[in-house]
């Protein structure tokens, strides 16, 4: 008898809650197979079973909430290898029939590893019906988790069957569909290919050349639908000769300029709908549901200073050139905002804690968690032990944070444990703006639009570039005073920047 554990649930996360188990008692199941899935308030996980074996009993059922190392059912050992070997004992006889062996041919379409922790998606909308022939390596739906989209290409030649909906929710490993591959199938394949790139053998761009949507990814049609680019006109860089989403982004560029001409005779939208119901996607209901979280559970309130970029931007403009050719990445403002804001956290610790029931959890390690907006919606990879690093250092580490999130490629350990966060609105030009706190952290810095105004200088008015600077706090663990010197310190420091690289 092997016990199914409850497992470790991440950093400060103390109780998960029952959301599906996927076997009934009595079933037959394999060692690593999912049994349960558990949900957090942060992540989704899955418990696999320990053994090959018969489920046994569930002690805990779905919606009911467990603790780490909490036992939630048993698997009876050496149960459940009997019934899977039987079926090609019985085939064997039938070993003659070779005629029917074509039809039987087929290769199941399964559900690929999404990513860490994550452990379910969404179904796409499929490029193929059931019934029409497929290539091998050919796009066939695309799976969308809180995380990342995932593509799934068919396995064979062959002629497709769909197992699972569009919008169906489904599991790692789970059959989705499958390709026929016998002879008859991989024929009935190859007539199609000529058939619609009949001119040149230029197959890559024959095949996203074509008007119809249908040989583009999900991600790519939405990036192409909502920016009116021609998929005629965008350059391929994909692996097969298909568009890839980042080569649509790069087109919207490019097509900027003719957008004008196009755009003077659609003034009388009759043929858009008044409105449009779209369900949203994983990442932005898991975004909606925390920043709700963090808003019903900490005493939020927001104090404002602004500060004076002169100093910063001429320190930057001496030496942006000498330090991107001696460290290969460029010198901008975050680098700044995060050394002056791990020295006002060393000053004010209660910034940089977190409360945990009636426990007060103070931070010794300084992970700053760096806002980065994509196309589906804002994430915050945390930038480690940023207080070891040099500015070049911290440049490069937010950069490739940047990218890995951009590119869908960021890890949960990445996206978890961050003790304060930085979020720059200024990029998109917000002139002023209250973050929400990253829960269950107790701060959030907001940068925002660097402006030229008039400011009065030891008498005299001189135009400086100023920016607003938000710091959202928590203020059951803050108080009103250490908020604001906490702000008045990062002001001085930024202002002074020569402090910061003394340690002033």
């Amino acid at each position: 008898m092997a016990d199914i554990l409850t497992p470790a649930l991440g950093e400060s996360v103390t109780e998960a809650t029952i959301a599906k188990w996927t076997k009934k008692v009595g079933d037959p199941v394999k060692k690593d197979e999912l049994l349960v899935e558990l949900e957090t308030d942060k992540v989704s996980l899955e418990v696999v079973s320990p053994a090959d074996g018969v489920l046994g009993d569930i002690k805990a059922a779905e919606g009911d909430t467990v603790t780490p190392g909490a036992v939630l059912g048993s698997v009876s050992e050496g149960g459940a290898a009997a019934p899977a070997k039987p079926t090609p004992a019985k085939e064997a006889p039938a070993k003659a029939a070779k005629p029917a062996a074509a039809a039987s041919e087929a290769v199941d379409i399964n559900v690929p590893t999404m990513g860490e922790s994550v452990a379910e998606g969404s179904m796409g909308k499929w490029l193929k019906k059931s019934g029409e022939a497929v290539k091998k390596d050919e796009l066939l739906v695309e799976i969308e988790t809180d995380k990342v989209a995932v593509e799934v290409s068919a396995p064979a030649d062959g002629v497709l069957t769909i197992a699972a909906d569009e919008g169906a929710t489904v599991t790692p490993g789970q059959k989705i569909g499958s390709v026929a591959a016998s002879a008859a199938a991989s024929a009935a394949a190859a007539p199609s290919a000529p058939a619609t790139g009949a001119a040149p053998a230029n197959t890559g761009s024959a095949q996203v050349s074509g008007a119809k949507n249908e040989t583009l990814s999900p991600a790519v049609q939405r990036v192409v639908a909502e920016n009116n680019l021609d998929p005629k006109s965008i350059a391929a860089t994909g692996p097969k000769g298909n568009i890839t989403k980042a080569d649509a982004i790069a087109a919207i560029g490019q097509s900027a300029a003719p957008a004008p001409a196009a755009a003077a005779p659609a003034a009388p939208r009759a043929d858009q709908p008044r409105e449009e119901r779209v369900k949203m996607t994983r990442l932005r209901q898991t975004i909606a549901r925390r920043l709700k979280e963090s808003q019903n559970t900490a005493a939020q309130l927001t104090t404002f200073n602004e500060v004076d970029m002169t100093n910063v931007m001429a320190l930057r403009s001496q030496y942006k050139e000498a330090f991107e050719k001696r460290h290969g990445v460029k010198l901008g403002f975050m680098s700044f905002f995060t050394k002056a804001v791990i020295a006002a956290l060393h000053e004010i610790p209660a910034v940089n804690a977190e409360i945990d029931g009636t426990d007060i959890i103070y931070k010794n390690h300084y992970d700053i968690g760096i806002a980065v907006g994509t196309e589906k919606g804002l994430v915050v990879p945390v930038l480690r032990d940023a207080d070891t690093l040099n500015l070049a250092g911290i440049e490069k580490g937010i950069a490739a944070l940047g990218k890995a999130a951009r590119d869908g490629s960021l890890s949960l350990d990445q996206l978890q444990g961050g003790t304060f966060t930085i979020t720059n609105g200024g990029t998109y030009g917000s002139l002023m703006s209250t973050p929400i706190l990253n829960a269950p952290q107790s701060g959030i810095l907001g940068m925002h639009n660097i402006v030229q105004r008039p400011m009065a200088i030891n008498g005299e008015v001189k135009i400086r570039p100023m920016m607003y600077l938000a710091l959202s706090y928590d203020h059951r663990i803050v108080d009103g005073k250490e908020a604001v010197t906490f702000l008045v310190r990062v002001k001085e420091l930024l202002e002074d920047p020569q402090r910061a690289l003394l340690d002033l």
